[in-house]
């Protein structure tokens, strides 16, 4: 593999982030540049984490997936802010949280591969 977006796990990052992206651009207007805004960045993350990572691994083959995974962890969290400020239905909640759970799965099958 050549780049990161070759892998699947970042492929299934951005689709989902995608997703987050476009839901979070119905929140209400003075959560646009605080919840909303944390969530499509943390989502966002994870993909920018394992191109700058796989664009490190031959110096750092450890970094590579480690900010993603906290990137994943930081996005569940955001997303169940967002269900309990009732941004989000509880179907969107359990979809990213399931969909992140994968994800943050990946990565660290991944990081303990390359150690």
């Amino acid at each position: 593999m050549e780049h990161a977006r070759d892998l699947e796990v970042y492929k299934r990052a951005c689709a989902v982030s995608l997703g987050v992206h476009r839901a979070t651009l119905a929140f209400p207007k003075m959560e646009q540049y605080a919840l909303a805004d944390q969530l499509r960045r943390s989502s966002k993350a994870i993909c920018a984490n394992l191109a700058e990572g796989f664009a490190k691994q031959a110096h750092s083959k450890p970094e590579f997936a480690r900010l993603a995974i906290g990137s994943c962890s930081e996005v569940e969290t955001w997303s169940s802010y967002a269900f309990d400020l009732e941004y989000i239905t509880q179907a969107q909640r359990d979809h990213w949280l399931q969909s992140y759970a994968r994800i943050y799965g990946v990565l660290v099958n991944l990081r303990e591969k390359l150690r």
